[in-house]
């Protein structure tokens, strides 16, 4: 064959194989990069599906939150709807007992009324009594005014009398006078004539012996015009002290030092009390007064020294009992308000007492101090009561001796003003009263009458001896002042325990509520004049140690036996 034919035959089953080859390489290549393109499809479709499972997975954990979040959500209604349940029911018993409450109230307000209303009548009935035993003081004031009248025109007639007869006397004793100047004379000469006396040596002796018989006779009746003047001061004084004390007339009820609260309920106590306690004890941290929660049916007790302090204390918890809400923010708020309360109604009992007595002019701080012992109490009796009744004791005595009333009363209406601030100055209440009234511009008199109202200043002026008179009449009439039986058994026992001490005493007795103590003393070791120092130095001893109201007498009693046998 033909090289050429043969090359290119060649060529032709180069190009073939080269062909075939081609053809081979390409669909390897093309199941190659279907295989490739398989495989990415499968990794495509392999992240697909974790992408799915994640989000399926996620949509799973979403659902399942929102599954417990809609559990909780509805446990959390019905939770809320049971606290609404009851918060509800709770709230329809609180109005229940609202509206029982409410009932008692008007109850209790329908009761005070009738009472009221009986007590109007009664002081109705009194106010016409009162009345027609002032038409018969007036009327017996008239009687007694026409007999002073006649008994004055019978004076001035006995006066008109009497200084005629003093005329006729004038007369008589210048008739006597000439006669016993004649008589002197004769005497004169007839003693010179019998004792060789000189006129001059005998006037000398008659001189001598008629001053000694002037000075005995002066003697003899400045004896008989103290005796006199003493008898009738003493009268004069038991007179006007008499008509001063029938002239007031003061209550005798008197006021209790313990605030006890009365509740409506013994249910009311645990409201007081609160959660743990925070109730009383923010009450008692805002107060500063103890409150005492017992086993006392339907009742607290309120216990502070201070009177003022306890007595907003009681307005406070009287007020959130009345509300019936209890919480500490509360509490606060209704003490501000009762604290108010009480600062005004000690000024306006200050200010009444003072339109009652017709005084004005005062330092208003020394007013408000007045004011605070409208809640003090003295042995049980209301301190700014009785210096109300001891103003008025002293102003009637003072109208009776003709001293300025309106001054004697000052003096007794601010005796005792010191009271107010014993608790938080140290003293005695009369020196601090003192003090005080000096230093809000009061009289000197005013000032002395205060401090010297116990003595511990000596008494230099008449209106302190006053003062004096009204505070122990205003202190010792019946029913103003009382003690409890514990400091009474005690002052008894005390009594007997300071004589029973001395040497010779056999037996004591406290008698009369303690106003006399009977001391029996054994006959061989006490005498007369032994008894008689005995009681007066029992005497000096109880004056020194105790403090009482009033007067107490010591006797000491000695007996003696003799005994004989008839055989």
């Amino acid at each position: 064959m033909d090289p050429i034919t043969v090359v290119a035959l060649v060529v032709a089953a180069a190009l073939g194989v080269l062909a075939v080859v081609l053809a081979v390489g390409s669909r390897r290549e093309r199941a190659a990069r279907a295989e490739s393109d398989r495989t990415r499809d499968a990794q495509v479709a392999a992240l697909v599906d974790i992408q799915l499972a994640r989000r399926h997975d996620d949509a799973e954990r979403r659902a399942e939150r929102v599954r417990a979040e809609a559990a909780e959500e509805s446990d959390r209604v019905r939770a809320l709807a049971a606290a609404a349940l009851a918060a509800a029911e709770l709230a329809r018993t609180e109005a229940a007992d609202d509206v029982r409450r409410a009932e008692e109230r008007r109850t209790q307000v329908e009761a005070d009324v009738a009472a009221s209303r009986a007590e109007i009548a009664a002081a109705r009935a009194e106010l016409a009594v009162l009345r027609e035993e002032g038409v018969r003081r007036e009327q017996r004031l008239a009687e007694r005014e026409e007999r002073l009248d006649a008994e004055s025109a019978a004076l001035l007639e006995r006066r008109t009398a009497l200084e005629t007869a003093e005329a006729d006397l004038a007369a008589r004793a210048s008739g006597v006078a000439q006669q016993e100047a004649a008589l002197a004379a004769e005497r004169a000469e007839a003693l010179e004539r019998v004792a060789s006396l000189t006129s001059e040596q005998a006037r000398a002796e008659v001189v001598a012996q008629v001053e000694q018989q002037a000075k005995r006779e002066a003697a003899l009746t400045v004896r008989e015009i103290e005796r006199e003047a003493r008898e009738e001061g003493e009268a004069r004084a038991r007179r006007i002290v008499t008509l001063a004390a029938q002239r007031i007339a003061s209550e005798q009820t008197a006021e209790s030092s313990v605030a006890v609260l009365h509740l409506p309920d013994d249910a009311m106590k645990g409201r007081i009390i609160g959660r743990e306690g925070r109730n009383i004890r923010t009450f008692e941290a805002v107060t500063g007064v103890n409150l005492l929660i017992d086993d006392t049916p339907e009742a607290v007790l309120l216990s502070s020294f201070d009177p003022v302090r306890r007595e907003v204390a009681r307005i406070t918890l009287q007020a959130l009992v009345d509300d019936g809400r209890i919480q500490p923010s509360r509490i606060e708020e209704v003490y501000e308000r009762s604290r108010l309360e009480v600062d005004a109604r000690c000024l306006r009992a200050a200010e009444d007492a003072l339109v009652e007595l017709g005084l004005g002019d005062m330092h208003p701080d020394l007013v408000v101090l007045l004011g605070r012992l409208r809640y003090r109490t003295s042995y049980g009796q209301n301190v700014l009561g009785h210096l109300v009744e001891a103003a008025h004791l002293a102003g009637i005595m003072a109208a009776e001796l003709r001293l300025p009333v309106e001054h004697a009363k000052r003096c007794a209406l601010l005796h005792d003003v010191g009271k107010a601030l014993t608790h938080e100055v140290e003293g005695s209440h009369a020196i601090i009263g003192a003090e005080v009234a000096r230093r809000y511009g009061e009289h000197d008199d005013v000032v002395h009458a205060i401090e010297a109202h116990h003595n511990e200043v000596e008494v230099r002026t008449l209106e302190a001896v006053l003062t004096q008179t009204a505070d122990a009449m205003s202190g010792g009439r019946p029913g103003a002042r009382r003690e409890s039986l514990e400091h009474y058994v005690e002052r008894l026992e005390r009594l007997e325990q300071i004589a029973q001490s001395y040497r010779g005493v056999d037996r004591v007795f406290a008698m009369q509520a303690g106003r006399e103590v009977r001391v029996v003393v054994l006959p061989d070791e006490v005498d007369d004049i032994g008894a008689q120092v005995l009681a007066r130095d029992i005497a000096a001893e109880i004056e020194h140690e105790l403090t009482y109201p009033g007067q107490i007498r010591v006797t000491v009693v000695r007996e003696s036996r003799a005994t004989g046998l008839a055989r």
